[in-house]
Parts: structure tokens; sequence; C-alpha cells
């Protein structure tokens, strides 16, 4: 069982897919030749972009299609996809989780009306099409189905049962290519991070919604496997943790821009929560014994979360980069924090940050990954552990899903340590209730992690 369930909240991938408008019917699926799908190629590539319409998960239920109860081994995909999703997934329960207790609360606090018609709980908790984007009515309580991550299929879902289909062929048709571990990030961070028109604020999060946080490869491995990971890289856990740090990252300075331009600023959401939502203890706070360094008692720090792991990475594969990012991230830092009112100022630094991130995003997808290499940012990281703990519950986190995420990736590889999957486990205890995180504590346990490195 990976660690990460270790952590007391839920992992819950809710992503809204967004593709509209097309072709082919769930009825043509079955009657489509090699000549109409050569047809239909053709005629994508006058629109590289095509818009497809959401058919519904019905169409891929089929036990021959995606339904089957048992993972088969005849064709290149398991075909229980579906059954999957509908009997182990969270993502077919992210409907249900808006007409509970929480639902209600959150409703009536927000006074939105019922939950889940909400359009604004709706676009992460459903398909959520507009009039015409769907081939016919979709059932919102089926959730988060598979047209939510992997595009709506109206222009594909005949296509892709063809022997000759190709993968490439079916992405130009509105396929996410979900291979693609940047598109993969991207799409989960929809939702986990947040888009246009799709924002966990800080009003949500007051009214009840949990925080947003993500690392894709801890996420992908707590996902109930319904696909073969067709890489063959050995340290593919490291490849997909830096891939994704990198793409939140670049969202996630893009979400402070979007902030910044319009709505109420400053957005509380940026900020690290619990430094505001725990008790103060008087003599006995951590918080009020390390004390306030760059900002004023009471001032809510940003949230680095996002960064304070990753940047160990992109000061190796990009030093120069990284020392540019880690310059316009403090600027963005400063600002957020003193809740200065310059938005300009904000969203120029922001958006810079988002680019350098973009540039180094291409550095880690083209970066060799070998277990010394992972070893040596377990080490790394688990060495800065004075630093992380002092950024707040939320930044001690995001380590821990990474110095597991990078152990798992080693241990694959055929570096197993008992030593330090014992002192990884140690750590999830720490920042498994985040109004009783104690820095001092998260530190010493990461030293634990870095001495057990061998």
């Amino acid at each position: 069982m990976r660690s990460l369930k270790k952590f007391g909240f839920v992992v819950t991938v809710l992503v809204a897919g967004w593709m509209f408008a097309a072709t082919v019917t769930p009825t043509q699926a079955q009657t489509v030749t090699p000549d109409h799908l050569h047809a239909i190629l053709a005629a994508s590539a006058a629109d590289p972009q095509p818009m497809g319409k959401f058919v519904g998960p019905g169409s891929c239920s089929a036990s021959a299609c995606h339904g089957s109860v048992t993972p088969r081994n005849t064709t290149k995909v398991l075909q229980n996809e579906y059954s999957t999703w509908v009997t182990e997934d969270s993502h077919a329960r992210a409907y249900s989780s808006l007409t509970g207790s929480l639902g209600r609360q959150m409703s009536a606090i927000l006074k939105i009306g019922p939950a889940e018609k909400a359009r604004r709980c709706l676009v992460c908790h459903a398909i959520s099409a507009s009039e015409g984007h769907s081939t016919a009515a979709l059932d919102v309580s089926e959730g988060v189905s598979c047209e939510s991550c992997h595009g709506a299929a109206s222009q594909w879902i005949g296509p892709h049962i063809q022997s000759t289909a190709k993968h490439a062929d079916m992405v130009r048709l509105g396929l996410v290519d979900s291979k693609n571990l940047s598109i993969r990030s991207e799409k989960c961070l929809t939702c986990h991070l947040g888009a246009p028109g799709l924002h966990v604020d800080h009003e949500l999060i007051a009214a009840g919604h949990p925080d947003l946080r993500f690392e894709l490869d801890s996420y992908t491995q707590t996902e109930p496997p319904h696909w073969v990971e067709k890489a063959a890289d050995p340290l593919f856990g490291m490849r997909a943790w830096g891939v994704g740090q990198a793409v939140q990252m670049r969202e996630s300075m893009l979400r402070v821009a979007r902030d910044a331009e319009s709505g109420p600023w400053p957005e509380f959401s940026e900020m690290d929560c619990i430094t505001c939502h725990h008790a103060l203890t008087g003599p006995e706070s951590w918080r009020q014994k390390e004390g306030y360094a760059g900002h004023r008692p009471g001032d809510a720090p940003y949230n680095v979360s996002r960064y304070v792991a990753f940047r160990k990475f992109a000061e190796e594969v990009d030093p120069a980069t990284n020392h540019e990012l880690q310059g316009e991230t403090d600027k963005v830092a400063h600002l957020i924090t003193t809740m200065s009112p310059d938005r300009a100022a904000v969203i120029s630094s922001a958006k810079r940050a988002a680019s350098l991130s973009d540039k180094l995003l291409g550095e880690v997808q083209n970066a060799s990954y070998d277990r010394d290499r992972t070893q040596r940012l377990i080490k790394s990281i688990a060495g800065e552990g004075d630093l992380i703990s002092r950024q707040g519950e939320r930044a001690a986190e995001q380590a821990t899903m990474t110095v597991d995420s990078l152990y798992i990736a080693t241990a694959k590889a055929g570096s197993p340590s008992a030593e330090t999957r014992a002192a990884i486990d140690a750590l999830f205890m720490q920042v498994k209730n985040p109004s009783a995180y104690n820095a001092p504590q998260f530190a010493a346990q990461m030293k634990r992690v870095q001495l057990s490195v061998r």
C-alpha cells in the first residue's frame, strides 16, 4: 500500500473535460470502416484542433470494450477500465459528495442553491457540458467519468477501435494524450489546482471545501490502475514527479496572475492556510518560538509548497534558470505575504515565473534519470528539512510526497531500504493532522530520512 494513504485525507482527482462539437456518434462507432477512418483523419488535417461532443461513459461500458469484469491480455488495453472506474475509483463518486452533509453545508453558506445543480461545483464534480455539446443527455450523477480525463469522444470513439488506429491520429481527433506526462499533469491540475472558470478560492475553502494539493506520481499511484504504463524507464516515478512539479509550478503562477487580474485581492487561498488556521498556544507554539522572519507577525505567508521541493531538482537541471525563478518566486511571495495592493507587480512576476517554469519543464522532460541522481535528490531535499519545515504544513506535505515518490522509484530500480521506508512512513505521520503540525518535529524526522539514504 502506498504511503500517501497515511496522510489522513482522501485523494480525489476531480478533472472536468472541455472539448466540444463533432461527427461520429455512439451508434456510428460500431460501423466505422478503415476508409471512413481515413476520411475522418483527412478532414481533421484541415482543423488541427477538432472539437468533439460528449457521449457519456455508457458508450465505453460494453464487455467487449472497456467493461470486462477482469483484465485481459489479448489486446493492448486491459478492457476492464470502465469496471475499475465504476467500482473502485473515487472519481465515480465525485458528484455524490455534492449531495452529502458537507455539500449541503457549503451550498447554504455560499447561497448557490443545491450544490449538485450549481455549475460552480459541477465543472469539477461531473461532466458539465453546455447545451449542444453532448450527443445525448448526460447523467451528472456519474461524476468524473471517462471523458473528463480522456476528452469528449464523439470523433474518436469509433475510429479508436479500428485495428489500424494510431494513438497520434486519435489525439488529432480529440483524445487527450495522457501518455505525455506534461499533458497528463495539465489535465489533472485543471481541477486539482484550477483553471479559468474552475477555481477553489478562499470563499469555497472557508465554506468547507478541502484545500487543494497535488503531486503527479503520488496521485497516479493511488489511482486504481486502469491502464498499462508503457514507459520502460526504470525511474519513471522520478520523471513523473519532475514533470508534474514543473507543470504545477507553471500553472500555480498562472493562477496567481489570474487571481490578481480579477476578483478580490489578496486572494487568501494563495497563502499557507495552516499559518492562520491553528491554535496559538502561547510559549508552546513553535511558530512563536521560530519568529516571523521576513514579514510581520500576523501576515499569512504565500504557500511556497509547489516550489520548495522542486527547486532542488531545478537547481541541478538548470542553475541559471532556477536562480531567475527563485527571484521571481520570492517577489510573488513577498507581494502576497505583505498583501501588497500592487496587482500589476504580482501579475508581472507571476507570469515571468510561469515562463521560467515552462522553460524548466522542457529541460526536466529531456533530463536523464538514474538511481544515483534520485538518491542524491532525496538526500538534498531531506537535508533542507529545517528550511522546508518553517515554510508551513503544506510545504512539509509536498516534501513528504516527494521523498516518498523518489524513494519508491529507487526501490523499483533495485535499491530498496527498510530503514528509509520506515523513516518516510514516520514522516507521513508528521503531516497526518495539519492542525497538529510541528515544524521542529518534522525537521528532525527529515534528518532521519536523510541519514537513512546510503
